[in-house]
């Protein structure tokens, strides 16, 4: 599907500039304007589906996110054609030193609560069991597992086993920079593709290992989620740290078998393997495994 062919049906008869914007590896993304106003049209990639994205789901979603002011307005989804338009919003993402400051943490909590608190939205996303299923699209598309993927697998049995089954809320679940926008004093959240009701504690650990939250910042962040006792939840978080790396690791491997894109996977596939390898390692891991094991 051309992106002139998806103007042309919403904007009929009208006069457009059309532009293509950087930044995604799944879908392609362009800006739109029409009649001084400037949208964000974004086409779904191929095979989508097969990393669990529901294009009716994401727009749910990012109607719940526009309606809480999470995310921008939504202006129209083609389903057919996996077409999604949205407000263009004007902004940034947040350099990393940024993103880490105190200021910053307290407004990615108050907006990632905002939708946490949200009613439910019609997808589920489930760390745990999403990794196996990526596991086996690879093999279905003739990509080798990694070696790693059965020693990360052992230790995510236990982090669900230690952790017990959490209350399900609306959760974005896909939180690397990119998808974060500062508008002045507007922080935006966008791209609500893996969105599903789920644990928010995997949403703050997203948050934290995509953006190099440290222990100290991992503290702020809690704090500004949950309150002053808002630490006790530290030893969850640092354990979702590792299952978000693992899902990406996932992402990377499932990707070889199914995208088109000039994209290296493989190396994005081990580069999260090799941190998740770190994380599994450093005393901050173990000492929260065993801290869980203990309550």
């Amino acid at each position: 599907m051309q992106p002139e062919s998806v103007v042309a049906r919403l904007w009929p008869g009208q006069p457009y500039q059309l532009e293509p914007l950087g930044g995604g590896i799944t879908n392609h993304n362009f800006k739109v304007v029409v009649d001084g106003d400037a949208y964000v049209l974004r086409l779904g990639g191929k095979d989508t589906e097969l990393l669990g994205i529901d294009r009716r789901a994401e727009h749910a979603a990012a109607l719940t996110a526009a309606a809480v002011a999470a995310g921008p307005e939504v202006i129209a989804f083609l389903e057919a054609e996996g077409a999604l338009v949205t407000r263009f919003v004007e902004g940034r993402p947040p350099p990393d030193d940024e993103i880490r400051a105190s200021r910053t943490i307290a407004r990615v909590a108050a907006t990632l609560k905002s939708f946490h608190d949200a009613p439910p939205i019609p997808a589920r996303f489930d760390s745990f069991r999403v990794v196996s299923a990526y596991a086996e699209v690879a093999r279905q598309h003739g990509v080798t597992v990694p070696a790693a993927y059965d020693g990360a697998a052992r230790v995510a049995q236990r982090i669900e086993q230690l952790l017990g089954p959490q209350p399900l809320r609306p959760c974005h679940n896909d939180l690397l920079n990119a998808n974060f926008i500062v508008d002045g004093e507007r922080l935006w959240i966008v791209d609500w593709e893996y969105a599903g009701m789920g644990d928010v504690l995997f949403d703050l650990a997203n948050f934290s290992v995509n953006n190099g939250l440290g222990p100290d910042e991992d503290d702020e962040l809690l704090r500004a989620y949950f309150g002053p006792r808002g630490e006790a939840n530290a030893p969850a978080l640092a354990a979702m740290r590792f299952m978000s790396d693992f899902r990406e690791a996932m992402w990377g491997v499932v990707q070889q078998g199914i995208s088109g894109l000039d994209f290296d996977f493989v190396g994005y596939a081990q580069q999260h393997f090799d941190r998740l390898e770190r994380t599994a390692a450093a005393p901050r891991f173990r000492a929260a495994l065993h801290t869980l094991e203990e309550s």
